[in-house]
């Protein structure tokens, strides 16, 4: 752990396994979400592609997943969040978002944690 403040993303399923059910799709950013006030009270600043996404998507209108508003924000605002980050934390499920978030941060030095226990320092 570090005494710097981090900007950390959380990379996990959202709507990946879900078959695009709202409540599921909610259920996955639930489980994101746990992580982040953890994350917060370690000093550091938790990121969810989602929370930036989701009231652009309103915004934008978009109907459904998958639609044309939400190819044109979905990832691509994940991506732009991923730049500005200094680390990503990789939570358990498939999904290649989150997958393309952890190779990008890689091919970029952007550290790559698996275990909240491991941004705590524990």
């Amino acid at each position: 752990m570090t005494n710097k403040a981090l900007i950390i993303l959380i990379a996990g399923p959202y709507r990946s396994g879900t078959n695009d059910d709202p409540e599921l799709m909610a259920e996955n950013l639930r489980k994101m979400e746990s992580l982040a006030l953890p994350i917060f009270r370690a000093g550091h600043v938790p990121v969810i592609g989602e929370w930036f996404a989701l009231p652009l998507l309103k915004q934008a209108g978009s109907k459904y997943p998958g639609d044309e508003a939400y190819e044109e924000i979905s990832y691509p605002v994940s991506r732009r969040i991923l730049a500005k980050c200094d680390a990503v934390l990789r939570i358990d499920g498939a999904s290649k978002g989150a997958d393309e978030d952890v190779r990008i941060a890689r091919e970029n030095g952007i550290k790559v944690y698996y275990k909240l226990e491991d941004i705590m320092g524990g």
